[in-house]
């Protein structure tokens, strides 16, 4: 029987929500073991000057447990 675990985390990119979610899938998955997917909760930018200069994503990204 497999168990799986959720965490949050957060993630930036300055040229698009595609990219803040592929780095904070890529950076999750140095860390933890068996990542099988992502659900993008949130997603917020920076705005500097009138102008978007970074997209944020707050993503709970689910794993597997080593049985």
């Amino acid at each position: 029987m497999a168990v799986a675990r959720v965490t949050e985390i957060i993630s930036a990119s300055t040229s698009s929500i595609e990219d803040a979610v592929k780095e904070g899938v890529s950076r999750a998955s140095q860390t933890l073991t068996n990542v099988q997917s992502a659900w993008v909760k949130d997603i917020k930018t920076v705005v500097t000057d009138g102008k978007v200069t970074e997209w944020r994503t707050t993503l709970a990204v689910t794993f597997l447990l080593e049985e």
